[in-house]
């Protein structure tokens, strides 16, 4: 029908959240597409409970590739992109059925409420008015990135609807539960941030490593108002500062040793050149060693 939507979620290992964002979106979604990256818990059990249609991909270490194939299966006429961790309250969800019951706009952009280490972050760059994501459009009317962090784009003459936010009427961001989650996350996705710019020829100095940092710890704490958020604030900004020197030292890395097979290869022939030496100083000893010089080559006395 005229105005259908098709809810889209990716997935990996995201059995305990996958249900709490399925529940929020399918007393009125007309299609939802869980496209999941090899899970080795119960997610896909979990989506197919819920009437999900389910697709497999390739895991890709970041989403974008994957969500570009999952958008492609859907039926509905409205496409609304949903991560695992999000929920879609009941306020929220009735301006986005009347957007596409009534042909209001072609792409419309939604306000998020992030929680971060189990509560709300309310500033730090991850404040609603600021964390604005396309996530609804009408099937054809954005561009989808292929690169980590990547946002959908509005296509040329698209019209572009943002979303006034209002307690309860934006996405609810169940985000990482606490700092191990935090910096698994940092761990994989500064390495496909590295790769992405090695290959793109971008190369880095300890200079200007430090300044990234410097210039991220400096927007979250204070220009975005981190301080307000106490202790989470405090350390959300140091490790988002660690998120850019991380990604510059492996960038850095990629750039002088290679690849970690490649690294593999040197302290391979690092410990050879060291053993080297035993197997010189073996055939030294048993070419020393007594009776050795006092028999000849066939064995007998000399």
């Amino acid at each position: 029908m005229s105005g259908a939507i098709s809810v889209v979620v990716n997935t990996r290992n995201e059995e305990r959240r996958l249900g709490y964002a399925l529940r929020s979106v399918r007393g009125w979604a007309d299609d939802i597409v869980v496209v999941d990256m090899a899970s080795t818990d119960r997610t896909v059990e979990v989506a197919r409970s819920f009437g999900a249609r389910v697709f497999a991909h390739e895991p890709t270490g970041f989403v974008e590739p994957a969500r570009a194939f999952a958008c492609a299966q859907a039926r509905g006429d409205w496409l609304l992109v949903l991560d695992a961790d999000e929920l879609v309250p009941l306020p929220l969800s009735l301006p986005l059925r009347a957007i596409a019951a009534h042909d209001q706009a072609d792409v419309v952009r939604i306000a998020r409420v992030n929680s971060i280490f189990a509560a709300p972050v309310l500033h730090s760059g991850w404040n609603p008015e600021r964390d604005r994501q396309v996530r609804f459009w009408k099937a054809g009317a954005v561009t989808l990135p292929d690169a980590i962090h990547g946002h959908a784009t509005p296509r040329s003459g698209a019209r572009l609807l943002d979303l006034p936010y209002r307690d309860g009427a934006a996405l609810v961001h169940l985000s990482h539960v606490d700092v191990a989650a935090f910096l698994d996350r940092l761990n994989a996705y500064t390495s496909v941030e590295a790769e992405q710019a090695f290959a793109r020829g971008e190369r880095t100095r300890p200079a200007r490593a430090l300044a990234a940092a410097a210039r991220e710890w400096l927007a979250r704490y204070l220009r975005h108002g981190g301080f307000r958020d106490g202790w989470r604030g405090f350390h959300l900004a140091l490790l988002m500062a660690g998120y850019r020197l991380a990604t510059h030292a492996k960038l850095a890395e990629r750039a002088d040793v290679g690849t970690r097979a490649d690294a593999e290869r040197r302290y391979a022939a690092a410990a050879e050149q060291v053993l080297a030496a035993y197997t010189g100083a073996d055939a030294s000893a048993a070419a020393a060693a007594p009776g050795a010089a006092g028999r000849s080559d066939d064995g007998e006395e000399r």
